[in-house]
């Protein structure tokens, strides 16, 4: 979905007046993707940390659940602005 108004976005700028949407869409779009990529990188690191720890397997998955709500919360408002990039872009294109 994003990969693909990212492309879109890059490939039509030669095409499109740059008047057409702001030119802070694309770098707002790729720090946006870049914060999700570094959340996501951590939350595998961490969960990589805890299987490989040698607490009891009960530890393991109540850690790893809550790794996930919290992987989960700290995306959330990321995702929620890239939504509303692509749809000002997907109306900016239409």
């Amino acid at each position: 979905m994003f990969a693909n108004t990212l492309k879109h976005l890059t490939s039509e700028q030669s095409q499109r007046p740059t008047e057409t949407y702001s030119p802070d869409i694309l770098p707002l779009m790729q720090s946006l993707l870049g914060s999700l990529a570094d959340i996501d990188f951590e939350f595998q690191n961490d969960r990589e940390t805890i299987l490989q720890s040698t607490i009891e397997e009960p530890l393991k998955h109540r850690a790893i659940a809550t790794l996930k709500e919290r992987h989960h919360e700290r995306r959330a408002p990321y995702v929620r602005e890239l939504d509303e990039l692509e749809r000002q872009i997907q109306m900016t294109f239409t």
